[in-house]
């Protein structure tokens, strides 16, 4: 609720279950949540809050899937249906499996996302559902199996995270190293590319891109800056990438500007800001959340796609050759040359700033009517 009395009644004063059907009260702020993986981390957490007292106070239903016979790793944060799969594989040589990926599909799913050996925060951003699990005692890991050194460097945390022998961790990483460096070595990528969106993964395709023999001089994410995406920090700033949290359009936009790239990966105002300037560009959303990232199944999952759009630079500079002189922001459109009603639309700033001067005094005067009682 953005107001706790939206419901008629404070939310502290409603049941928690009204006819067999659980109720969450979940207090945020209006605005407050600018992502939405934040606020499915929100509604995840409370889910996970309360999913943890009622183990707390007994018998819990049991999932309807049979529970793996390994200590498991719960995965937090959304991801492609094939990753979690990827990662189970790699867990295997550390007699390590994989869990329940938070949010989960349903009620029972709860209490075994709880009861897991840790919990890998793929998506760093998810804090609400971290505090649960840290009030369930289970150690949480950051960063992902993304790439070569990401995977090695992952591998390692969560071995440690569950008392897994040395031994046993060198030979995950022996066996799936090479298959990984083998597919980025035979999927290269290569030119300058940009990075920004809302997802929570930035920073992690980002890592992907690089190792991939990309150049990536600029990472936005609108998602906040947490301890559990300190890995991926740290590893991209040590090659010089300006890694940029809580990133507006402003900033995006700003370094398409400053650093000229070949491809830009962003959100749709980004996108369109990249081919108004002739740069190839790609939605985060739709064209690179939706595959796969991890392990070897990940490692060319993005070369394909990347390729194709770095190709593309030719077709932009032809399509702005073709337009150019066709007018632009007031101006938009094919106009005939001289005055009146043919002529190119003028600018006038002095009405625009009337119209702003006249909103600013109608919100004031409606913010002071809603403080009368």
């Amino acid at each position: 609720m953005c107001v706790p009395t939206a419901s008629g009644v404070p939310l502290q004063l409603l049941p928690a279950e009204i006819n067999g059907v659980r109720i969450i009260g979940i207090d945020v702020p209006g605005f407050g949540v600018p992502t939405h993986a934040e606020a499915k981390d929100v509604l995840a957490g409370a889910m996970l809050r309360y999913a943890r007292t009622e183990a707390q106070a007994g018998p819990v239903a049991a999932p309807r899937q049979a529970r793996p016979q390994l200590p498991a790793i719960t995965l937090l944060g959304e991801m492609f249906p094939a990753d979690p799969v990827g990662i189970g594989m790699m867990l295997q040589p550390m007699n390590l499996a994989v869990g329940t990926v938070v949010p989960t599909r349903e009620w029972r799913e709860l209490y075994t996302a709880l009861d897991c050996a840790a919990v890998a925060a793929i998506h760093p951003f998810y804090t609400a559902s971290v505090r649960e699990f840290d009030a369930a005692g289970r150690a949480v890991v950051g960063s992902a199996p993304v790439g070569v050194e990401g995977t090695e460097a992952w591998l390692q945390a969560i071995g440690s995270a569950c008392n897994v022998a040395q031994a046993q961790i060198d030979a995950a990483k022996n066996r799936f190293l090479p298959m990984i460096r083998s597919v980025l070595a035979a999927t290269p990528i290569k030119g300058r590319i940009t990075v920004s969106g809302y997802e929570g993964s930035e920073l992690l395709v980002a890592r992907l891109l690089i190792e991939s023999g990309a150049e990536v001089p600029y990472v936005g994410t609108a998602c906040p800056k947490t301890p559990w995406s300190a890995p991926d920090l740290a590893w991209l700033q040590a090659r010089g990438v300006h890694v940029q949290y809580r990133a507006s359009l402003e900033q995006d936009v700003a370094a398409i500007r400053e650093f000229r790239p070949d491809l830009a990966i962003g959100t749709t105002p980004v996108v369109q800001a990249a081919k108004e300037a002739a740069i190839p560009s790609l939605y985060f959303t739709n064209l690179i959340s939706a595959r796969p990232l991890m392990g070897p199944a990940g490692a060319g999952s993005l070369a394909q796609v990347i390729n194709a759009a770095l190709g593309n630079k030719g077709r932009f500079d032809r399509m702005r050759g073709f337009f150019d002189g066709v007018g632009t922001a007031h101006a938009a459109g094919v106009w005939e040359a001289g005055e009146g009603a043919a002529g190119v639309p003028q600018d006038r700033p002095e009405f625009k700033a009337e119209t702003r001067r006249q909103v600013i005094k109608i919100m004031k005067r409606r913010k002071a009517e809603e403080m009368l009682p």
